[in-house]
């Protein structure tokens, strides 16, 4: 997100990302991608995905979970969504498997936030201010302590925090 809190424009314009491309610089993405199996995503970050590259690659990594309030049918490797988060959370949680990766827009991490369903947070702070647009936490919310477990800090001003949920 933007050092102010954005994770797109208001026009959803995220072009502003790549200001901290770098050739060889994955910002441990690919190590991440490994411990996981389960990508969760909200309905307009799919929707987005399919606009920009015309088909949804997690699809092809993971097994694909698109929360949505539509009844939809699935398709290529994604499963649509509209029931209880906690218990497609507990289902998941309760198979043999890797983590879960929840993505997507402010709408859906409220969600998630709202009952209590995530368990780490791994944020990357891109240097720039943008003064508005959409936010990734958009509030409403519950108190939530968080634990800190590491920060990192890289030569394209990127900065990486990784917290726990606090058990307290």
């Amino acid at each position: 997100m933007s050092l102010d809190g954005f994770i797109a424009t208001k026009e959803d314009d995220i072009s502003w990302l790549s200001r901290v491309e770098k050739k060889g610089e994955d910002y441990g993405y690919a190590a991440f991608g490994a411990s996981i199996d389960t990508y969760i995503v909200g309905r307009k970050t799919y929707d987005k995905v399919i606009q920009m590259v015309g088909h949804f690659p997690q699809a092809r990594q993971y097994q694909c979970y698109v929360i949505t309030r539509q009844e939809r049918a699935d398709e290529a490797g994604v499963t649509f969504y509209n029931g209880d988060l906690e218990t497609l959370i507990s289902q998941l949680k309760s198979k043999e498997g890797k983590h879960i990766y929840c993505d997507g827009g402010g709408e859906i991490v409220k969600l998630f936030m709202e009952k209590n369903l995530i368990d780490e947070y791994i944020i990357s702070i891109i240097p720039i201010l943008l003064g508005d647009g959409k936010r990734l936490f958009i509030g409403g919310t519950p108190s939530i302590p968080l634990k800190a477990l590491r920060s990192q800090y890289f030569d394209t001003g990127l900065i990486q925090l990784h917290y726990e949920t606090a058990t307290s």
